[in-house]
């Protein structure tokens, strides 16, 4: 017989096919991911689906539901429960939303989510009750799915938002549970399902960024044994058609751009079920229609999320669009000035640190609504006063200044290590309230040539109250020169939120810059 298996990973959100900056149609979500799945169960009736993870957040209309109308069930619930997922696996970005939000979309969902290495501090039971399911097919075939998240979670999110629970080794965590699953659980085909990607190559094995635990497929692949299937995410990244140490892998992108698709071949013999062959592709939604009947389910969140998204908010006076998103992060802007500026005002802290988070911010354009300002700010962030020293704001610096690098002409670019195997340009900090200078030309952690607060040099043993995103906070996005530093003060309001207050009260933002920073090389 043949077996299909069915992977969503990091759709993050995305229902409908459009961008919500200025509502142009895009491939990407459920509607079409929807006739993809419809397609392939037409023509293959042993079918299992499972999602990944990071399904809850991301785009404006979860937003507007997880802050302002979360009294129905979470809209990606109802999406998958009509798709019939067999289950799904929490991602790290499932918990952004805090505890109720979490808890509605799996209680409103149809299907379990699968936790096997997210535990009570108290008893190491799994926190969430499932750690994995078996699905029966035709002649009797057992097949496993486990659930596990990137144990790297705990060093982004706040301290609130995942109370009471462990996040273990996910690599030690299957070790102990596909014995189980192959002896007790009596499956013949046994599938990981880990949100978290590959840390290393895929053909050599070699570090492709710091082995600190946050993205061990290549290990679980190497380590663990009886492992069929491994379906990945986390990282964005589009993988299909390899295997390693005989573990088909898959990794399916993000935003419903693509379905995964793992194929096995069985036979049932004497002995029981062999798999006789394995392959992975990726299917494209390019072309397809997105299913209407599916969407007809959800229409009603997205007409109140579009309402609220053109609500009228106020005036930009002068340029705040972003038109080379290169040259944003090479001089100083007047959106990424606005935000610094905001988070300085709120906080009482004087110095400030923000990123353009994507190539696709648009900014301020002149009438401002809050589809203006989700579409810029798009990560539900809150802000955090920090006491560092002044050798950690050095070091932060030369984080960001990694960025960039010279081509072989002398040109500058990205750095691959901001965008493999992932963009990372939400890793390039912009700061406010300090002058800068970084010089390209010179060698990674020695860029910074000039750092001065109110006219003098920073001392490295002195201390400074700095504002920045809570995500920053923790040590994200390898600054791990915040971690652990003193929290002197906590904003408990969304960004976005913060942004969409001082635009209505104002009525009128003044575009500005001060020029406190620049890039030479």
């Amino acid at each position: 017989m043949k077996l299909i298996i069915l992977e969503t990973s990091d759709v993050h959100g995305s229902i409908y096919p459009i961008n919500y900056a200025d509502n142009s149609p895009r491939d990407v979500g459920m509607g079409k991911i929807a006739s993809l799945i419809h397609k392939e169960r037409t023509e293959n009736p042993c079918t299992l689906l499972v999602d990944n993870g990071d399904m809850i957040q991301g785009t404006p209309l979860l937003y507007y539901y997880a802050r302002f109308d979360h009294k129905r069930p979470n809209p990606m619930a109802v999406v998958a429960n009509h798709l019939n997922y067999d289950c799904a696996v929490f991602g790290n970005h499932e918990f952004n939303f805090g505890r109720d939000v979490l808890n509605d979309a799996v209680s409103s969902s149809n299907f379990p989510w699968l936790g096997a290495n997210i535990v009570k501090k108290s008893d190491g039971s799994p926190f969430f009750g499932n750690p994995y399911i078996v699905k029966t097919f035709p002649e009797g075939l057992r097949v496993a799915v486990l659930g596990l998240t990137t144990q790297y979670v705990p060093n982004w999110e706040k301290p609130e938002n995942i109370k009471g629970m462990r996040f273990e080794d996910p690599v030690e965590t299957a070790k102990q549970w596909v014995p189980f699953l192959k002896k007790e659980a009596k499956a013949d085909v046994v599938v990981l399902s880990y949100h978290g990607g590959f840390g290393r190559d895929l053909d050599t094995g070699e570090p492709i960024e710091e082995m600190k635990g946050e993205n061990q497929a290549y290990q679980i692949c190497q380590e663990v044994a009886d492992v069929d299937v491994l379906l990945t995410g986390h990282q964005h990244r589009m993988i299909a058609g390899k295997a390693i140490n005989g573990v088909t892998i898959i990794q399916p992108g993000s935003s419903g751009t693509h379905l995964g698709k793992v194929t096995l071949e069985l036979e049932k013999g004497p002995a029981g079920w062999r798999v006789n062959a394995k392959q992975s592709q990726l299917l494209s939604v390019r072309g397809e229609e997105a299913d209407k009947d599916l969407l007809a389910y959800v229409d009603t969140y997205e007409k109140d999320a579009q309402a609220w998204l053109d609500q009228p908010l106020g005036r930009i006076n002068g340029d705040m669009l972003v038109h080379d998103p290169m040259k944003v992060r090479m001089q100083d802007h007047p959106l990424i000035e606005f935000i610094n500026r905001l988070q300085m005002k709120v906080s009482g802290a004087d110095i400030s640190s923000t990123a353009l988070f994507n190539n696709e911010s648009p900014g301020m354009p002149r009438d401002v609504s809050m589809r203006d300002i989700v579409a810029n700010y798009i990560y539900p962030n809150t802000l955090r006063v920090l006491r560092i020293s002044g050798q950690d704001m050095r070091e932060a610096l030369e984080r960001s200044a990694s960025y960039f690098t010279l081509d072989s002409s002398g040109a500058i670019k990205v750095s691959r290590a901001f965008t493999d195997p992932k963009p990372q340009h939400y890793n390039y900090d912009m700061w406010e309230g300090i002058n800068y200078i970084i010089d390209i030309s010179k060698p990674v952690g020695s860029r910074v040539v000039k750092l001065d607060y109110h006219g003098a040099p920073v001392k490295s043993n002195a201390r400074y109250d700095v504002v920045m995103n809570n995500y920053r906070s923790v040590g994200g996005g390898e600054y791990f020169m915040f971690s652990g530093k003193p929290v002197v003060k906590d904003i408990p309001i969304d960004v976005t939120e913060l942004i969409a207050n001082e635009v209505l009260e104002k009525k009128v933002i003044q575009a500005t810059v001060d020029h406190n920073w620049k890039i030479i090389y």
